[in-house]
């Protein structure tokens, strides 16, 4: 019996003038991996209606190669239109890509038995030609695609429509190999590649009875190309073999190798094969590539949170290296620009650490060929720039704000050289870096320049006053100033005045308050007023040019008395009580609450009187010390009386120092308000 050759041809429209028995259905797949698992169950459902189950191997053996295609090739989506009747099955798969489609220039018509022997129009066309009674190509609009016809074999006719020689892979074997690893997939739906590759070499090679295969893929890493799968003994030399280069993008290459000469069929098959493990070579690099960037997004969001943890410059440039080193390179050193524009190295760090010295030693040689003069190159010019060996890598420049801060250079890695993404990673790390550390020079110098002008709101000593001891600790927190102030003057004859405030409030507004207070008060000790006056004097400034802020104030006359015993005479302005150390070690609160300043215009400021004997000391605070935070715990001034008990034998400057250790110890937290001590002590 003859073979019937396939008929081929294009039209515009699916063929018409179907019966009324034709059974037609339609559907658009999107562009997705499991589009060609939905259009064979599509083709099965009809012909299983249509009871046409003889055409069902080659129905379903062409559909998965046209719609693999269309997703592969022309990453659309696709329509499917499949029609059934008594005569027969046709099949449309159409995409959505421009241009033609691929090499769809129709040839002669296939007379041929050998599948070896048919014209090449593209791998997809070859098996169409082969098993379809007739096929060609569809425009509609703006989709373009091929469509193939089964005809219907009765019951007497042969199975097949061209009969294959002897040597010819059956349709079966052709339909295991373009199926081959669909039931070998992971959790997240990724096939085993080293399996996948070594179930599609042995079948290539029984397909094509060669002795053996290789298959050898380069995923960019810096390992070179490696052997992935292997089957039967590997190719020879001096033999002819089979080389088809795997179509993948950068920076993965691969190459499939067969033990078998390039005639008939084989050479079809073997390309068959290396396009088929190539789309999954593929979905592996994409894989690959989205997990290492989620890798690359979630080291620069810990990075930055580090960096923004510390604002202490050293540390800042100490944390650079150790984030870089050794994910992104097997050194970094810093260097940072000094007031004259010259690179000074601020931290270095090696992976391994033997070689911090050598690394060291490098880094401070000069000269143009010297890693420092690239790095001041680098820094003049504001680019990334490259270093060869011995200390191969590259620099970028620290830029913040406008300003060039330094240099950050990163060593290569033991095996390979950076790559693009480690590139573009390290270049963020250094636009973040460079951001950190000039937070972190902003904050010393506001820290500065608030330490200096709070130190200009408190006396740079205590008057040393035979019989007396004054003494006062004071503990500034953050790069505000603070409205906490002490101070200690004469007040007439053997009488002195001990002043401790606490404007509300912070900042520059609440430094000049503070100023403004303490200003007043020695004018108007200065002019002899009264307690009660000044008092009255300090509150009227106050409500005029205070600015809406407030200040409490303990303020207390000291006077000689007879038998070595000190007078006090205590207002407290809506201040905390001064605690009483006996020479005995019993504690008590002493002062009756006032009027805090600034607040009405008639404050009442009642006096107490307290008489120290020898040995005996008072303590003046403010809400830093009792408001020191442990969790939801306060310090409170309860424990602050408990602590001063052990100290009554002490001087008064030991007092404040342990008083101010017991404070800060009490939580790991830091200060969140200033804190200052005041002793007033009866050293007779």
């Amino acid at each position: 019996m003859h073979a019937v050759p396939a008929e081929v041809g294009t039209r515009t429209s699916v063929p018409s003038g179907a019966s009324s028995g034709t059974l037609v259905r339609k559907a658009r797949l999107p562009n997705d991996r499991r589009t060609p698992a939905a259009a064979r169950a599509l083709v099965r459902s009809v012909l299983e209606e249509a009871g046409l189950d003889g055409l069902l191997n080659e129905a379903l053996l062409l559909t998965t190669e046209l719609s693999t295609n269309a997703v592969v090739h022309a990453n659309t989506d696709l329509d499917i239109e499949v029609t059934a009747d008594p005569g027969g099955l046709t099949v449309t798969v159409t995409d959505f890509a421009p241009g033609p489609v691929e090499q769809l220039a129709v040839g002669p018509k296939n007379e041929s038995p050998n599948i070896g022997e048919v014209a090449e129009r593209g791998r997809g066309l070859l098996l169409v030609d082969h098993f379809a009674s007739r096929w060609g190509t569809v425009h509609e609009g703006d989709g373009k695609g091929v469509w193939f016809h089964l005809d219907h074999r009765g019951t007497g006719e042969e199975a097949g429509r061209i009969p294959a020689p002897a040597d010819a892979p059956s349709l079966g074997a052709l339909t295991g190999l373009l199926r081959s690893g669909s039931d070998r997939q992971t959790e997240d739906g990724q096939a085993d590649l080293t399996d996948l590759a070594t179930d599609l070499l042995s079948r290539l090679a029984r397909l094509t009875g060669a002795a053996g295969g290789v298959l050898r893929v380069d995923r960019g890493d810096g390992m070179g190309r490696q052997l992935l799968a292997r089957y039967g003994r590997a190719p020879r030399d001096n033999a002819d073999t089979i080389r088809v280069p795997l179509t993948v993008y950068r920076p993965y290459s691969g190459e499939l190798e067969l033990d078998a000469a390039p005639v008939g069929y084989a050479q079809s098959l073997a390309v068959m094969v290396a396009e088929r493990f190539s789309l999954h070579l593929e979905n592996d690099r994409l894989r690959r590539a989205d997990v290492r960037r989620q890798t690359w997004i979630t080291f620069l969001a810990e990075a930055s949170e580090l960096l923004a943890q510390s604002l202490d410059v050293n540390l800042t440039m100490a944390l650079i290296p150790q984030l870089v080193v050794p994910r992104l390179g097997q050194w970094c050193a810093v260097h940072t620009t000094d007031t004259w524009g010259r690179l000074q190295l601020a931290a270095a760090t090696h992976a391994d650490e033997s070689a911090l010295v050598n690394l060291h030693a490098t880094l401070a040689e000069s000269g143009p060929e010297s890693i420092l003069a690239r790095l001041e190159e680098a820094s003049r010019l504001g680019s990334q720039v490259m270093f060869g060996a011995p200390m191969e890598g590259f620099a970028v420049p620290l830029v913040a704000r406008g300003a060039r801060l330094g240099t950050l250079a990163v060593g290569r890695h033991v095996k390979h050289r950076h790559d693009a993404d480690e590139v573009a990673v390290l270049e963020d790390v250094a636009r973040r870096a460079a951001l950190a550390i000039d937070n972190a020079r902003i904050h010393d110098e506001r820290r500065t320049v608030a330490r200096t002008l709070q130190a200009s709101l408190l006396p740079p000593a205590l008057p040393h006053v035979e019989g007396i001891g004054f003494a006062a600790e004071y503990v500034p927190t953050g790069s505000e100033v603070g409205g906490d102030f002490y101070d200690v003057m004469p007040f007439g004859e053997d009488r002195w005045l001990v002043v401790v405030g606490d404007v509300s409030g912070k900042g520059v507004q609440a430094a000049t308050v503070t100023g403004l207070v303490r200003d007043v008060i020695r004018i108007l000790v200065d002019d002899g007023k009264s307690l009660s006056d000044i008092l009255q004097r300090v509150n009227r400034t106050l409500v005029q040019r205070g600015g809406g802020r407030y200040c409490t104030l303990a303020m207390a006359s000291v006077t000689r008395l007879a038998d070595a015993r000190l007078g006090v005479c205590l207002h407290l302005a809506g201040h905390d009580r001064a605690v009483l150390v006996r020479a005995d070690g019993k504690t008590s609160f002493v002062g009756e609450g006032g009027t805090a300043l600034g607040l009405l215009e008639a404050i009442t400021s009642p006096d107490a009187e307290v008489t120290l004997g020898r040995g005996d000391s008072l303590i003046f605070y403010t809400d830093g010390v009792t408001e020191r935070r442990r969790g939801r715990e306060l310090f409170g001034s309860t424990r602050l009386r408990d602590a001063a008990a052990p100290l009554a034998g002490y001087p008064a400057d030991a007092m404040a120092a342990r008083l101010r250790s017991t404070t800060i110890n009490f939580s790991v937290e830091e200060p969140r308000d200033d804190i200052a001590i005041l002793v007033l002590r009866n050293d007779a």
